[in-house]
């Protein structure tokens, strides 16, 4: 029986050599190839350019050099491919709290829960096809399937920026023409006992006497590739829960210019970054600025504070500092956001100074009273006074 989750898949397209190309601009249209550049190097990833002319991951640099001398050989650039991988995690996080990453490019979403508010299962995977292309200029393959081992496969039947929805009860159909290799545990030693009884499709393994498959794989391994033949794979989206940060960021259909509008947008930003930290049980000891200028200029800034916080009044005030810095004149802003980060749990205490514990802790019953108003009535029921603008994170055109 087929599992009631609804899984998403999402690796993105060439990651590595997509980042290259998108960030020099000269590069589009051409082969790129990622990867050691010495004599005993190998290629890491290449464009969709590259892959034409046999060029592929794994592959020894020097035969990639002579099946496409015409190239760009790029070293790679391992802490910005990272940097990005963790702007996509904040995109994937939009649509559920249930992101496992495999790796840099690649995670499962399980959107069981968002169905009601972002629709069906295709209709989530153009969403984030969309999120991903307006946010970080890159491609994304999305699959859709009930479980993590039908989406995976999915996601690499369309590539790039394809979409593939396997519809629940179809597992074993989508599955069956593709070649044993592609079920997880199948190697080489595996697929060559399998060629000897006849098999070589998935449909095949799925069709094969139980009793003769344990006698040439043992139990456990036949059990194992038979359920994933039929589709069938219960293994939950597993969470990192311990949140490395918190943060929050709109984009603007219309460029704000006026200083005053900025730091509006600040407050808010950081009140949600406060009420969330507060709800999580968290302090920071870091606080992060991201500004983005049209087109697609994009800067980050961070302070350390002394002690660590979940005062929205102080990380509105830092992050306000950051901002006044980075941007001294009238230059249009597209992107405002405010991340508490280097998180450690409140109940570690802080220091209090001798003369601001009366004050901190008037504070804080304010901050309480706040958060017991919008817990009940809702995020914007209550705000802080600002500057005046009438500027909403939450007004049609942020995001």
């Amino acid at each position: 029986m087929t599992s009631a989750r609804l899984i998403l898949h999402a690796d993105m397209d060439a990651f590595y050599a997509s980042i290259e190309q998108r960030d020099e601009p000269s590069l589009r249209g051409l082969p790129v190839v990622i990867g050691g550049l010495g004599k005993r190097g190998v290629v890491s990833t290449c464009s969709y350019e590259a892959r034409v002319f046999g060029v592929h991951s794994a592959l020894p640099t020097a035969i990639a050099r002579q099946r496409c001398p015409q190239a760009v050989y790029l070293p790679g650039r391992i802490a910005h491919y990272a940097a990005v991988s963790a702007q996509l995690r904040a995109i994937f996080e939009e649509f559920t709290d249930l992101v496992e990453p495999l790796s840099l490019d690649e995670a499962f979403l399980d959107v069981t829960g968002s169905a009601r508010l972002f629709g069906s299962g295709e209709h989530m995977a153009r969403r984030l096809q969309d999120r991903v292309a307006e946010e970080l200029r890159l491609g994304v393959s999305v699959g859709v399937a009930s479980n993590k081992f039908v989406a995976k496969v999915a996601s690499d039947r369309e590539k790039p920026r394809g979409i593939t929805v396997v519809p629940r009860g179809g597992e074993a159909a989508f599955l069956a023409p593709l070649p044993v290799r592609s079920l997880w545990g199948v190697g080489p030693a595996t697929a060559e006992r399998l060629t000897a009884l006849g098999v070589h499709t998935v449909g095949q393994l799925a069709d094969f006497e139980h009793a003769r498959l344990c006698a040439a794989l043992g139990d456990g391994l036949a059990a194992h590739v038979s359920a994933l033949a039929r589709g069938r794979d219960d293994r939950p989206v597993i969470v990192d829960r311990e949140a490395k940060s918190i943060g929050r960021e709109t984009t603007f259909e219309d460029d704000l210019v006026e200083r005053a509008s900025c730091h509006e947008i600040l407050l808010r930003l950081a009140e949600d970054v406060g009420r969330r930290l507060r709800a999580a049980g968290l302090r920071a000891h870091t606080v992060r600025l991201k500004l983005r200028h049209p087109p697609f200029v994009t800067l980050s800034r961070q302070v350390r504070l002394d002690q660590a916080s979940d005062d929205e009044l102080q990380i509105y005030r830092e992050a306000q500092a950051l901002f006044d810095a980075a941007r001294p004149s009238r230059r249009p802003v597209r992107l405002l956001g405010v991340t508490a980060a280097d998180l450690r749990p409140a109940s570690e205490g802080r220091q209090a100074e001798l003369f601001g514990a009366a004050a901190d802790t008037r504070g804080a019953a304010v901050r309480e009273a706040l958060d017991a108003v919008r817990v009940r009535f809702g995020a914007s029921s209550v705000r802080r006074a600002g500057t005046g603008a009438d500027t909403d994170p939450e007004a049609p055109g942020a995001s």
